[in-house]
């Protein structure tokens, strides 16, 4: 997977220890907590730290996403090897303050067009909790369908698939 891609409008690139102040921000934003979880990042040392342990998983991509033009930081796209699924998991998380632009469709776009180019994805899936209806719009218009309820995580998880290089 490339570390960085664009769009008209967006620039992804693999996130860094320099993100350490929008990660803090993101992961602070009342849509992250209520959605994702609290990360115990609480000072930007933590951001920084969190940041760090991101990059050691293996399987995991952590791309930042930013306004091309201004190089604004806006949220962030995922992409990582889950013990409880069979394939990667796209993610994304934007924020609230450029919500509903386009952004999270542009940037997750861009992540899956990349993998249908590679054989070794035959699958993305995507995980969300039941009560978080714009990340399910989102994944629906990304292509990505329903496929059951998510029984690996004490959440009230589901899980969505969009299936790719189907061999005959």
């Amino acid at each position: 997977m490339q570390d960085h891609m664009t769009t008209n409008r967006l620039l992804l690139e693999a996130v860094t220890v320099k993100d350490a102040p929008f990660i803090f921000e993101l992961v602070n934003t009342p849509g992250w907590l209520k959605f994702i979880g609290d990360r115990n990042v609480k000072t930007i040392e933590d951001a920084t730290n969190y940041i760090l342990k991101i990059k050691e998983g293996p399987g995991t991509n952590y791309f930042l996403v930013k306004i091309r033009e201004q190089q604004i930081p806006v949220g962030v796209i995922t992409l990582m090897k889950r013990d409880y699924l069979d394939h990667h998991d796209i993610g994304f998380a934007f924020h609230p303050d450029y919500a509903g632009l386009g952004y999270a469709f542009e940037a997750a776009k861009i992540v899956l067009d990349q993998l249908k180019k590679d054989p070794a994805h035959t699958h993305i899936q995507a995980t969300v909790l039941r009560d978080n209806i714009k990340s399910k719009q989102l994944l629906e218009k990304l292509g990505l369908t329903y496929e059951r309820d998510l029984e690996a995580t004490e959440k009230d998880l589901l899980l969505y698939t969009i299936a790719f290089h189907i061999q005959p």
